[in-house]
C-alpha cells in the first residue's frame, strides 16, 4: 500500500488485510510504502506491526515501483491506503494468479461505486474516456486502466522496467502487460466512500494529460 498522509484510514486498511491473510491462511506480508507523510500515519503503521519502508522519491509511481522492488512475495496485491478499496475480499485476485494470470485488474465499473466515492467527472468522463483511448491504442480485455486495486506476479512486472513516476504508472503497467502479451483478466470490485474531506492526491486535469501523453509515447515510440 502506498501511503501519503492517510492517518484516518491506514489502520482500517491494515486490519482488513491482516484479517484476509489470517482467515485464508495465506503466508504473506503487509508492506506499506510511505511517500513523505507528515501526519500520524507513520506512528499508526509502526503500532500495527507491519512492514514499513520509506520511498525517498515523491510520486505515486515512484512509491509503487519502490514497493514492488522491495517486496518479498511471489505475488503482489496493490491497493491504495485511503479505505476506498476492500482488502478483505481478495480471493478472486489470488485465484486467477494461481491460474497463471500475470495481471489481475479490479474493475470499479463492473462492481459497485458508492455514492460520493468517485467525482462525477471522473466517473462518467475522465476514467471511461481515458480507458477507452487506451484500449483503442492497445486493444485488450482491460476496461478500467486506472484502478488502484490490482494483483500481479512480481517478477513479470519487474521485467517490464516501468518508469512512470506519477499517477500515469497505472496506465503504463496495463499497456506494457498488453504489449508483452501477458495473460490478463478483470474482476469486479467495489469502490467505497471513505468519508474523507481532505484534498485528493489525484489532480484530474494534470494527471489525465499525463496519461494521454504516456499512451501516445508508448504507442509511437
Amino acid at each position: 500500500m502506498p501511503c501519503l498522509n492517510e492517518e484516518k484510514t491506514i489502520k482500517k486498511c491494515i486490519n482488513e488485510a491482516k484479517k484476509f491473510l489470517s482467515e485464508n491462511r495465506i503466508n504473506g506480508e503487509i508492506l506499506i510504502v510511505d511517500n513523505g507523510s507528515t501526519d500520524k500515519s507513520l506512528k499508526l503503521i509502526k503500532k500495527s506491526k507491519v512492514r514499513l519502508i520509506n520511498c525517498p522519491d515523491k510520486g505515486y509511481g515512484n512509491a509503487l515501483r519502490y514497493g514492488i522492488n522491495n517486496s518479498y512475495g511471489k505475488y503482489i496485491i496493490m491497493g491504495d491506503s485511503d479505505a476506498s478499496y476492500d482488502f478483505y475480499h481478495l480471493n478472486d485476485f489470488i485465484k486467477y494468479l494461481e491460474e497463471d494470470y500475470d495481471l489481475v485488474m479490479g474493475n470499479r465499473f463492473k462492481g459497485k461505486i458508492d455514492k460520493g466515492a468517485m467525482p462525477f467527472l471522473n466517473r462518467y468522463i475522465g476514467n471511461p474516456i481515458l480507458s477507452k483511448f487506451g484500449k483503442i491504442m492497445f486493444p485488450c480485455n482491460i476496461n478500467d486502466f486506472h484502478s488502484g486495486l490490482r494483483a500481479f506476479k512480481k517478477d513479470k512486472i519487474i521485467d517490464l522496467n516501468l518508469k512512470s513516476t506519477g499517477m500515469e504508472f497505472a496506465s503504463e503497467m496495463v499497456i506494457e502487460c498488453v504489449k508483452n502479451k501477458y495473460k490478463t483478466i478483470e474482476v469486479p470490485i467495489n469502490l467505497m466512500n471513505n468519508g474523507l474531506n481532505r484534498k485528493p492526491h489525484l489532480r484530474p486535469f494534470r494527471d489525465g494529460l499525463r496519461h494521454v501523453k504516456l499512451i501516445m509515447k508508448l504507442k509511437f515510440k
